[in-house]
């Protein structure tokens, strides 16, 4: 938008033309200190084991841990990463004020056959240096993974690569079910579902409607992601195809009959 090696145009007309600060060009964003990184690490753990914890229940717990902090650090990195704590909220915590939420369809359905209800949901990441976001799109009933997509932030394009790979590559699913978050009600995501598809969302702060996704998160963490180290979104990218094939086609489940959701 901006060149600085314009012929005819000065930096500060070309910030006046755009209506932007010349400040603002000059802006270079400071990296995560390693100490807030290993914050939002110890953060993620808990908020995985313990997800009604907000800012204060977090400071309690490093505090615990030996480390001092505050609780506006705690708010500001929870925030970063995309993270609030689940409990009941009168109205303080909406999804973006002109995107239209849909109601829950899923209460005392029984799902018994693929492709019935596919969900997605987004969690944080945390790398060797810096963060990613990941999201990822799920079949109820088998629980396999169908697509994923990472970024290092918290836009709405990846969501809707993830979901038109998962469309392209599987069909169309009878009912999407996804939280109210702003991601997944813009526009771009829901005209994407709404030929054919019944738009569900989670009601506010309720993990328990989207308890499926939200246990995935917890085996790819545990049993993957806090194993090893990331240095770069690629080595993530091709850790996680790895881990999410070695999922669909390895890895039994229980509620399968210890069949594999391939």
């Amino acid at each position: 938008m901006i060149d600085p090696d314009h012929k005819k145009l000065s930096l500060s007309r070309q910030c006046q033309m755009v209506n932007i600060s010349r400040s603002s060009v000059y802006y270079k964003p400071r990296p995560i200190s390693a100490e807030n990184l290993k914050y939002m690490r110890l953060i993620d753990e808990q908020y995985l084991n313990r997800p009604f914890c907000g800012s204060r229940g977090m400071r309690d717990h490093l505090r615990r841990l030996g480390y001092k902090v505050n609780r506006k650090r705690m708010q500001r990195l929870m925030r970063l990463m995309g993270l609030e704590p689940i409990y009941p909220k009168p109205r303080t915590s909406r999804p973006h004020p002109a995107h239209k939420v849909y109601p829950y369809l899923l209460k005392d359905m029984t799902i018994d056959q693929p492709d019935q209800v596919w969900s997605a949901d987004i969690t944080y990441i945390p790398m060797n240096k810096g963060h990613m976001y990941l999201v990822a799109v799920m079949d109820w009933h088998s629980r396999k993974v169908l697509s994923f997509r990472v970024s290092n932030t918290l836009d709405t394009a990846f969501c809707v690569e993830a979901l038109n790979e998962a469309l392209d590559r599987f069909g169309r699913p009878q009912i999407f079910n996804t939280d109210q978050g702003a991601q997944f009600t813009s526009n771009e995501f829901t005209s994407t579902l709404k030929d054919g598809i019944a738009i569900s969302m989670d009601g506010r702060g309720r993990c328990q409607d989207n308890i499926f996704i939200e246990r995935l998160w917890w085996t790819l963490k545990y049993q993957y992601l806090y194993l090893w180290s990331f240095n770069n979104s690629t080595e993530l990218r091709q850790g996680l195809g790895q881990w999410f094939e070695f999922y669909n086609a390895e890895r039994s489940h229980q509620a399968l009959d210890n069949l594999t959701p391939d």
